[in-house]
């Protein structure tokens, strides 16, 4: 009979365990159950906010807090309320939303869903509302647009900053792209910004057919976060909590945003794990390379930690 070495598994959601069309594979299901039957606490991990993760917890039946917003948050999906939370301070939003409009795009600040009652704050200057009456989502990418549709998403519109009734409760400002990069938004953002947050720039992942049907091939994305939020330092909180050591954590993921909690996992005697699709970066720093997330990677994985193979 195999020991257990793990107590909690980390999954990453878009480009692990979620298909190419955004689907949680019967697989996954049956081993992220099995995995909790053997005892195993299992967090998801997600750049996505807690609204934009719902559908996915129903989906895998999971109640357990997880981590949201790139490691900004970790929250309780039941009750949501928030757990752990990094807010970026007032002044600095409002130099990085200046500083993205300069440039061109719209400031989506990402809100404290539990303080505020709604999720983002779009601060739009250059868009008129479809009624003339001021700010309205024609400001934003077409990618975001149909996220925002799509994932039920509770949007308030400004024309400046300085209509934000809730300046206390901001969680990370993010400028997203439609079928172009914003590596260059990016390398100046971090220029300008980065000794004072964690910034994070990667590529979306692949997108659901009714998206690339309406001409969204690509989405590029980069978030600007309080220095210390990033997923490994989220879950290095919820282990304080759970009485879990650092040792005893496995963790799954494929893009940069996952970095920190593939290499601390590993680095603390527990477990990272890239995706068969993972970015070369990820793959370079796992301790295990697992199958793609379109062959159902998470349980292949969870399988072999069960096993004690890994």
């Amino acid at each position: 009979m195999s020991v257990r070495r793990y107590d909690l598994v980390a999954i990453d959601l878009d480009g692990t365990l979620l298909d190419h069309a955004g689907r949680v594979s019967e697989a996954n299901i049956r081993s992220i159950r099995r995995a909790r039957d053997a005892g195993m606490v299992v967090v998801v991990c997600t750049g996505r906010a807690l609204i934009e993760t719902r559908a996915v917890l129903a989906a895998i039946d999971l109640h357990d807090p997880v981590v949201v917003s790139g490691g900004a948050m970790v929250a309780d999906p039941v009750s949501g309320a928030t757990l752990e939370r990094f807010t970026l301070e007032p002044a600095l939003v409002s130099e990085v939303v200046s500083f993205l409009h300069a440039r061109g795009h719209a400031a989506l600040v990402l809100k404290d869903p539990h303080a505020t009652m709604y999720d983002y704050l779009a601060v739009t200057p250059l868009a008129a509302g479809s009624d003339g009456g001021g700010p309205g989502e024609e400001g934003l990418d077409p990618a975001s647009r149909w996220w925002f549709r799509k994932m039920g998403v509770r949007v308030r519109f400004a024309a400046a900053l300085h209509h934000d009734e809730h300046p206390e409760h901001s969680i990370r400002v993010g400028a997203y792209a439609a079928n172009r990069p914003v590596d260059e938004l990016a390398s100046e953002l971090r220029e300008t910004f980065g000794d004072r947050t964690n910034l994070q720039h990667f590529q979306g992942a692949l997108l659901p057919k009714e998206r690339t049907d309406q001409g969204i091939t690509s989405v590029h994305i980069v978030e600007v976060f309080h220095q210390r939020a990033d997923k490994w330092q989220a879950i290095e909180r919820l282990i304080g909590r759970l009485g879990i050591d650092a040792s005893r954590v496995a963790a799954i993921g494929d893009q940069l945003n996952d970095l920190s909690m593939i290499t601390h996992a590993g680095a603390a005697g527990g477990l990272g794990v890239a995706m068969g699709n993972a970015h070369e970066r990820i793959r370079a720093v796992a301790g295990r390379v697992t199958a793609g997330h379109d062959e159902s990677g998470v349980s292949v994985a969870i399988e072999k930690m069960l096993s004690g193979e890994w």
